[in-house]
């Protein structure tokens, strides 16, 4: 004590020395590495307080208590709590006083009922859902008031030491052990002392005795087991935070989150749910990660580590091959069952229909021939309608399904193709979903090109033929000649000794069409048409358009089965849900029987006309099928692109660059749109061809101007409009648009534009022939040659050939034609001239001049 006192005395400023006055911080700071479980750290800021202390001195008056006294005075509190007897500097030993004893005791249970309270604060109320909250592992030090011990006994009164065989005696020696035992349950600062009197405490833990509360030092202690690491207690200091020794404990939250993952898995081992579940997971030839975890049930993040080990970086979306699935799956333990993409179509016809389940059908009849050989006009007679009036140049240009009622109530199903050249593909697809074709031949022209074209495609087909010799009302008419026409191309009438059925009728005046009517159902009759009406309904398209306002419309031929409302059915890449069916005169209908055609709205995309129409049980198998039918779509186009691109590479190494004319189609149906793309790029030549960028079916909108404008391209818009957005954008970027309604206007105006991209043929002729005859040697001009003109007329600005003992030596212009001293536009023959040669000197007397000139011949295709 006389140390420190002499300390601060030579610390108090004097008058020798004077000092500012100043107060010091009382907060110091400092950066600590705090360690977690599991190898995590971090730095920590730990702030330590300073206070100032003020007690009375001996003469009454208020002073501040130094630093050196208070940790004096703390060590001397904790020497106390250490023993029980103090050893003399001497060496003997001196007996505690009762206050002295008093004041450890009160610390004692001071730091006990600190920790009471932290275990309380601990422990979780069984009344309440247990809630496990990690402890901190730092904690930032909070003020709390600092009393040593000598004042504490100074303040409170002195209270008799109970007697050694009093019942305090076994419970305090208790604590002390206690004590002792736990070194680091005391406060952890030297300077400070926590918590309120000891009697308090003493009065609190007697009322939990009378009520009957449990002892929270017992229950925090059934809360560790034994050998357990117990928690941190108190607040930690920077000396603690410094310590190399300081040992990482777990907390009580993570105990009990490790202790409930150990019962999880003694409950799952002992009710077998943690046995594995081999399963058999079907495996296409492309699947994505995702798709074959949830097929194996395994999570997705496992299935992507074993990707990695595997070596393959995948997300949980990119999708994989069949053999790199096959290894995942092997490695999880399951079996694979590999299938084809084209699996999904397995099925999807059907079995064939039992004789007993079949019921007859009405008769579907192509009528097919030349153009303009009256076939619409004989559906409209037989129809009792007037559709060939109001078609476009008065050529039917789609293909149309109709259904008649005759006479005696049965019914017959005609396809109408069209005639011109450029639906042969239309003519193909109607003979290849008929039942009957009836070709119609005009007796006045007798067979054509198309009619060939008809037969042979009724031939490849394999259906029966019916001849109809339409237009027998015109003066010119000529039927015997028709007949022995067919003759050529091996169809044989009955009249000349064939098989095949020949009527002679006018649709125009409607004459013979109950013939024609008989001759068809006679051949139905024979032919003993029949289909099963009880399954889910099969078709074809006929034809596809989009419409406003009723979205994509389908002509579709029922062949098997009976289509019915709200049926999922599959159109070739599309697919859809029947929510409008009409039938061939637009009434609305709730089914449809094989042999009838009809309209039907909901799909989601224009199929092609020709694909086949089928009724699934589910949406997911139609999307299934979709999907896989548009992706073999997408690679047939792609590996095509790649072909002509090879191929016009080579072509322009060998031939040079080829000139194209890129061209985006868009007409009103799909037949259409075959028909032009088909027809413009039979128009192509090696030199000059159309590039059809983009085909489809519908208006005109912005992306097709779009992809014009950056092709340098035209649009042709086939009995369909722009919209104003696309006009406004057309007439902005100066992107041509082209309408026609009539496909042979449309054709020819492609080959006028091919045409004109074709470069014109050179031509050259020989306008005359000059003879040198002497050379003349003239400053500033060079040599000058006088010639007479021997044969035709020598003009300026053509061109020339010096020719020297019949050999051309050299090829230019002429550079001077003079007559004497005249310049002259030409000389004639007989004349002399002089000549003088652009660019070139050595000329000789007995060289020849030719002179001619070049032209440009435009070509065709």
């Amino acid at each position: 004590m006389t140390e420190i006192k002499d300390r601060e005395t030579s610390q108090q400023p004097g008058l020798s020395r004077p000092r500012k006055l100043e107060l010091k911080k009382t907060v110091e700071t400092g950066q600590v590495r705090q360690s977690f479980s599991h190898g995590r750290s971090k730095m920590v800021t730990v702030e330590v307080r300073k206070k100032r202390t003020f007690a009375p001195d001996s003469g009454g008056r208020m002073s501040e208590v130094k630093a050196a006294q208070q940790a004096g005075a703390h060590a001397a509190a904790e020497a106390a709590l250490d023993q029980t007897d103090e050893v003399q500097r001497d060496g003997s030993v001196r007996s505690l006083t009762t206050e002295e004893k008093a004041a450890r005791a009160r610390a004692l249970q001071d730091a006990i009922r600190a920790e009471e309270e932290r275990i309380v604060e601990a422990v979780p109320d069984e009344s309440q859902p247990a809630v496990e909250v990690d402890a901190p592992e730092a904690a930032e030090p909070v003020d709390e008031p600092q009393v040593s011990v000598e004042e504490t006994a100074a303040v409170e009164p002195e209270t008799p030491a109970p007697a050694d065989d009093s019942p305090a005696a076994p419970e305090e020696a208790a604590t002390a052990a206690a004590a002792k035992a736990e070194p680091a349950k005391a406060p952890a600062s030297p300077g400070k002392a926590r918590g309120p009197v000891a009697e308090e405490d003493a009065e609190g833990r007697q009322r939990a005795k009378k009520a009957g509360r449990p002892d929270v030092r017992r229950l925090a202690a059934t809360t560790l087991k034994r050998g357990e690491p117990r928690r941190r207690a108190g607040k930690l200091t920077i000396a603690e935070a410094l310590e190399d020794g300081a040992e990482r404990t777990r907390s009580l939250a993570a105990v009990r989150r490790a202790r409930e993952r150990e019962k999880q898995k003694q409950r799952e081992r002992s009710s077998g749910e943690g046995v594995k579940v081999i399963r058999e997971v079907v495996v296409p030839e492309m699947i994505t990660v995702g798709e074959l975890a949830n097929r194996m049930a395994e999570r997705g993040a496992d299935v992507v580590k074993a990707l990695m080990k595997m070596g393959v970086m995948a997300t949980i979306t990119q999708s994989i091959d069949a053999d790199t699935a096959e290894v995942v799956v092997n490695e999880f333990g399951h079996n694979i069952k590999r299938v084809s993409d084209a699996d999904v179509e397995i099925g999807l016809k059907g079995d064939v229909d039992d004789a007993d389940a079949l019921a007859s059908r009405p008769p579907v009849v192509t009528v097919m021939g030349h153009v303009d050989h009256g076939k619409t006009s004989l559906l409209d007679a037989l129809r009792k309608t007037d559709v060939a009036a109001h078609e476009a140049g008065g050529i039917t240009q789609h293909i149309g399904a109709y259904q008649v009622t005759v006479a005696d109530g049965a019914k017959i199903t005609f396809i109408d193709t069209p005639g011109h050249a450029a639906f042969t593909a239309m003519r193909a697809r109607g003979a290849n979903v008929t039942d009957i074709v009836v070709l119609v031949v005009a007796a006045d022209d007798g067979i054509m090109p198309q009619t060939v074209e008809a037969i042979r495609h009724a031939k490849a087909a394999g259906v029966p033929l019916i001849v109809a010799i339409n237009k027998i009302d015109r003066p010119d008419s000529d039927t015997q000649r028709v007949r022995n026409e067919l003759l050529q191309h091996e169809v044989l009438v009955e009249e000349v000794g064939g098989e095949t059925l020949c009527v002679e009728v006018s649709a125009k005046e409607g004459t013979n069409l109950d013939r024609l009517v008989e001759a068809i159902l006679l051949q139905a009759e024979l032919m003993d048409l029949s289909a099963n009406p009880e399954r889910p309904g099969e078709g074809v398209v006929v034809e596809a358009k989009m419409e406003r306002g009723r979205g994509t419309v389908a002509t579709i031929l029922v062949q098997r089965g009976t289509l019915r409302m709200g049926d999922i059915f599959i159109a070739g890449g599309e697919w859809g849900r029947v929510r409008g069916l009409y039938d061939a005169s637009g009434g609305d209908i709730e089914f449809a029987v094989p042999g009838m055609p009809v309209e039907v709205l909901g799909l989601n995309g224009a199929p092609a006309a020709g694909d086949d129409v089928v009724v699934v049980d589910n949406e997911a198998r139609a999307r299934e099928i979709s999907d896989f039918r548009q992706r073999k779509l997408r690679d047939a186009k792609a590996a095509a692109t790649t072909r002509g691109t090879l191929e016009q590479m080579m072509a322009r190494i060998q031939e040079g660059e080829t000139k194209e004319l890129a061209a985006v189609v868009k007409a009103d149906v799909h037949g259409s749109v075959e028909a032009i793309v088909g027809a413009v790029e039979k128009l192509g030549t090696d030199e000059v061809k159309i590039n059809v960028l983009h085909a489809a079916v519908g208006g005109i909108n912005e992306s097709d101007v779009t992809l014009a404008r950056a092709s340098n391209a035209i649009v042709i818009g086939f009995n369909v409009r722009a919209n104003p957005q696309a006009r406004e954008l057309a007439k902005r970027d100066d992107v041509e648009i082209r309408y026609y309604s009539i496909i042979y206007d449309l054709t020819d105006d492609m080959k006028t534009i091919l045409t004109g991209m074709l470069a014109p043929t050179l031509r050259e002729s020989i306008l005359g022939y000059a003879q040198i005859r002497q050379v003349f040697a003239i400053s500033k001009v060079g040599k000058v040659a006088g010639c007479m003109v021997t044969e035709g007329v020598i003009r300026r600005g053509c061109r020339v050939r010096l020719l020297r003992d019949d050999v051309v030596i050299h090829l230019g212009d002429l550079s001077q034609l003079k007559r004497f001293k005249d310049d002259v536009r030409e000389v004639k023959e007989g004349y002399d001239c002089g000549v003088a040669l652009e660019h070139y000197q050595d000329i000789q007397e007995g060289d020849v001049i030719e002179c001619f000139e070049v032209e440009e011949v435009a070509r065709e295709l």
